[in-house]
């Protein structure tokens, strides 16, 4: 089986900026997010994006301004040398629908763990909302919350030495 580090992407990955971010312009990376992936990678980790996208059933934005951004994304990172092995998002918003894969529902961490075979017992999600945490412990992968736009380097360096 193999392990994997559940990310957020608005605020964990990308500066939070308290509006929907789908511009490019307005995509800025998080310090150090290619030297944590890199780090993750290096260490046996599957790299996985799961994210909220309520502002897609809201017509704020579409699909493609999500993909745009998730390529955006990657190309900086193989720039780098690293790769996120997969990108899942909810295009749900809570005000408008139900459904079962917008945070904190785990849908889109249980299609993950199914489709690259991931051991819960050693994986990781990283968010900085409480439904990221839940998410991942609804299904077994332990969640950690950290702070909006947090430099992830400390954290990664301690979950690769053991120590969470």
């Amino acid at each position: 089986m193999n392990k994997a580090i559940f990310l957020d992407r608005d605020g964990v990955i990308n500066k939070e900026r308290g509006e929907y971010t789908y511009k490019p312009e307005t995509f800025i990376v998080n310090p150090h997010i290619a030297t944590v992936v890199s780090l993750f990678k290096q260490h046996g980790f599957f790299v996985i994006i799961v994210s909220n996208q309520g502002g897609i059933e809201k017509g704020i934005y579409n699909h493609k301004d999500v993909m745009l951004l998730n390529n955006e994304l990657n190309k900086m990172l193989e720039d780098a040398g690293t790769y996120i092995d997969e990108f899942y998002y909810c295009p749900h918003h809570s005000d408008r629908s139900r459904c079962l894969c917008r945070k904190p529902n785990s849908l889109l961490i249980e299609k993950a763990i199914a489709r690259f075979n991931i051991d819960k017992k050693k994986s990781y999600m990283i968010g900085d909302n409480i439904r990221d945490v839940q998410a991942a412990e609804t299904v077994g992968v332990k969640g950690i919350i950290v702070p909006a736009n947090s430099d992830l380097l400390p954290l990664a360096n301690q979950i690769i030495n053991g120590l969470i």
